[in-house]
């Protein structure tokens, strides 16, 4: 039984989320507060929060950055109507996926049970090592060597690199790899042509004349199988 902490200083939308959850058969906590909800997260032990954005004293996206650097805990981010900038903001400091209220609850459990679906496929690419020339991106210790040197990628970059070598040879549209990489339904395409640059820029001797991380032009980006740069 998957369990999911709410986050929301409103009452009654912590009673309906609650209740379609559990009519689900998750486990379900609950609170009030971001200060609550980051200590709740030691001892409670969730498998997904679901966090409101506008919290009383410690807000919604402080509390998503601060769960970023603990762990890889799914957040699915509850904003107000029109909160464009919150949106956003909360998608690139990690949130897994949002709501704008008002809200279905039966929608929110779909978005619940996707996020949780992409986090159990995520935690299988974790337990394998993947190899090409001298590339390797160890998924049990999230370390990634180049000729032997150990190169320094953030959390998104190693996930796009693991993710491309997963799918050797196949082309990708910058937003199936938001959907598939960031798992975001909505995003800023940029965001995955910024990654993919620096991510050349770490594996390639020559950034500019990729050899590993193709560019397919009208479509996306592809891995190139065996090259070396």
């Amino acid at each position: 039984m998957s369990r999911v902490l709410v986050v929301d200083d409103d009452p009654t939308v912590r009673e309906v989320v609650i209740s379609y959850l559990r009519a689900e058969r998750y486990d379900v906590a609950e609170a009030s507060d971001g200060e609550t909800a980051l200590s709740m997260v030691g001892h409670e032990r969730p498998d997904l929060v679901v966090l409101d954005v506008m919290l009383p004293g410690l807000d919604g996206l402080e509390v998503c950055r601060r769960l970023r650097l603990r762990d890889d805990l799914p957040v699915i981010m509850l904003t107000a109507l029109g909160s464009e900038a919150d949106r956003v903001t909360g998608l690139e400091i990690g949130a897994d996926d949002y709501l704008t209220k008002p809200f279905s609850p039966r929608e929110l459990v779909l978005r619940v049970s996707s996020v949780l679906r992409r986090t159990r496929e995520k935690a299988s690419l974790d337990s394998r090592v993947w190899r090409d020339g001298a590339l390797v991106v160890d998924g049990p210790s999230r370390q990634v060597r180049l000729d032997g040197a150990p190169l320094a990628l953030t959390l998104r970059e190693f996930d796009l690199l693991r993710f491309f070598m997963a799918h050797p040879g196949v082309a990708f549209t910058r937003v199936e790899l938001l959907e598939k990489v960031w798992g975001w339904s909505y995003g800023d395409q940029s965001t995955v042509t910024v990654h993919v640059r620096r991510l050349r820029e770490k594996i390639d001797a020559d950034p500019t004349n990729p050899t590993r991380l193709a560019t397919v032009w009208g479509v996306g980006y592809r891995w190139e199988v065996g090259r070396e740069p």
